[in-house]
């Protein structure tokens, strides 16, 4: 009986071409949306705008999000000790979960203003508001592009890009919201805007916290099809059964998976691990493997 483990340098990203480290776009989008969220603070108070204030909470939350992401990038990158002995991996997924519940808050506070905006409206400056928002959309689109190399081969980056993407159409929404009061005068689109923010945030906020939490609770990846894997181990050279087989998430973009593999004849060698691991990470994202060689009863002497 014997045991095979292998990591792939690859990490089961093998076909995207996003670079490794986005601190740079993090801090610039950190940058440009902290002072963004200041100044629409500021003018949402001063025009009496719902809809600008209910953006600027937005920002703040994906101001948040992005340190927190960045944060846990950072992390990530520091070395196994003694006692984490897989490193600080794990934390791009905490920051995730995180992400998602700040979302869940500000969307809780948003709505409440909201409805209290209802059973008492207040004149807005529409002009005002028009303006802030539509720089709004020309910083939250430069962020976005920042992250769209790496939205598919890492949930950070990908709630970051999503967040910012999201932003854009949000304050889009703002611009043609204080278009409609300044042509109508009507005070209570300025709330029902805010509910529409609302519900953009919730749908994208979805997604967001249901993989996270799957994630946090070592599921299998969703770019990880266990039943392929387990066909794949089972029709190698000797293996006549695959159990115990486990594929969890390190990270959010590494995937680790451990099998055993009984095979009657014995230990297959050191070349049959590599290749197997090298076939895991390539065709199954899978970077990091570990496998337990058995043997059955008839040759258990001879393993």
């Amino acid at each position: 009986m014997g045991a095979g483990h292998s990591h792939s340098h690859d990490h089961g990203a093998g076909h995207s071409h996003a670079p490794a480290d986005f601190g740079r776009a993090f801090a610039i989008g950190v940058g440009l949306n902290t002072a963004f969220v200041a100044v629409e603070a500021f003018y949402g108070l001063a025009a009496d705008s719902m809809a600008l204030i209910a953006d600027a909470g937005h920002n703040l939350s994906d101001v948040l999000s992005l340190l927190l992401a960045w944060g846990a990038s950072v992390a990530a990158k520091k070395p196994a000790s003694q006692r984490y002995t897989y490193g600080y991996k794990s934390s791009t997924i905490l920051a995730a979960l995180a992400n998602a519940m700040l979302l869940l808050i500000a969307i809780g506070m948003i709505l409440v203003e909201a409805i209290q905006r209802f059973s008492d409206p207040q004149p807005v400056a529409a002009g005002t508001v028009m303006v802030v928002a539509g720089i709004g959309i020309v910083i939250n689109t430069v962020t976005a592009l920042l992250f769209m190399r790496g939205r598919k081969s890492d949930l950070n980056v990908r709630g970051a890009y999503l967040h910012m993407a999201a932003d854009a159409a949000v304050s889009a929404g703002v611009v043609l919201a204080g278009a409609a009061i300044w042509w109508t005068g009507l005070a209570w689109i300025d709330p029902v805007t805010s509910i529409v923010i609302v519900a953009v945030i919730a749908w994208g906020t979805w997604g967001l916290l249901k993989e996270s939490v799957s994630m946090a609770l070592n599921a299998v990846p969703d770019a990880v099809d266990q039943e392929g894997v387990k066909s794949f181990l089972e029709g190698q050279d000797g293996v006549v059964a695959v159990h115990d087989l486990h594929i969890w998430p390190m990270s959010t973009t590494e995937t680790a998976m451990t099998a055993h593999l009984v095979i009657p004849e014995g230990h297959p060698g050191d070349e049959f691990l590599r290749r197997v691991a090298d076939e895991l990470a390539h065709h199954h994202r899978i970077g990091h493997t570990t496998l337990q060689i058995e043997c059955d009863r008839a040759c258990a002497t001879g393993c």
